[in-house]
């Protein structure tokens, strides 16, 4: 069984007017990946959530408290599993996705109404507080990548795993240990980084792109955030395709 992190549900500053927050682990391929959400509170007292994971009752009132949620980001085609569950709770709010979430939910058998597809300028809703863009170049995932201006912060989801040994069952940490996906040293997973193949300039335009934001951290949704080095760390995950 998967050791995931404690305490769930949590909600956990990471800067002034962000959070993180961990939820239950999500079989994927039968492995157990943890998912983990981060909530920003944009400068007019809206609030912005990336990546939604299960919604509980006591999660939901927390999120409340913040302030009106206006933005449910869907950030590539395998992070949408709780946008509608949101979205009934939160019906104001608009659902926003990168390029092939619908096509890949309704595969699935979840029909999700985005309201908007995600592009590489950020929307007017958080334009001007939070950066953005479309990672290119793979023939399968599209990644939102988003930077939080005022905290620096790097907002991620799959294109960097950092994966912590100790809160996985025993056969999952053989695997990411094999693969180079252990914290502290987290990358790009190597089947992801070869969908990549013939187009690597626009994957090392994009990260060029991250470096220059320059952030303090990197929140990534599975594994440890990155609050070190975050640069010279990006330099590392990314070197295959920098060099």
């Amino acid at each position: 069984m998967c050791v995931t992190y404690e305490p769930l549900d949590t909600l956990k500053s990471i800067g002034s007017d962000i959070w993180i927050v961990d939820g239950p682990a999500i079989s994927f391929y039968k492995l157990p990946f943890s998912t983990r959400m981060t909530i920003v509170r944009l400068e007019n007292g809206a609030v912005w959530v990336h990546s939604p994971i299960r919604l509980t009752e006591e999660l939901a009132r927390t999120i409340e408290a913040l302030g009106p949620v206006v933005a449910l980001i869907a950030p590539n085609w395998i992070h949408y599993a709780y946008v509608n569950e949101w979205k009934e709770r939160f019906p104001d709010a608009l659902i926003y996705a990168a390029p092939g979430v619908e096509a890949r939910a309704k595969k699935h058998g979840l029909d999700i109404k985005v309201d908007v597809h995600l592009g590489q300028g950020a929307e007017t809703a958080w334009r001007g507080e939070i950066a953005q863009m479309i990672v290119e170049g793979s023939k399968v995932h599209r990644e939102a990548v988003f930077f939080h201006e005022a905290s620096k912060t790097l907002i991620l989801t799959d294109l960097i795993e950092n994966f912590e040994p100790h809160k996985l069952p025993f056969f999952m940490r053989l695997v990411v240990r094999f693969v180079g996906l252990a914290a502290p040293n987290g990358k790009m997973p190597p089947d992801m980084r070869a969908t990549f193949r013939g187009n690597e300039s626009l994957l090392r335009n994009a990260v060029l792109r991250m470096i220059n934001w320059r952030p303090h951290r990197i929140v990534v949704a599975h594994g440890k955030i990155i609050d070190l080095d975050a640069v010279a760390h990006l330099r590392r995950a990314f070197a295959s395709v920098l060099d």
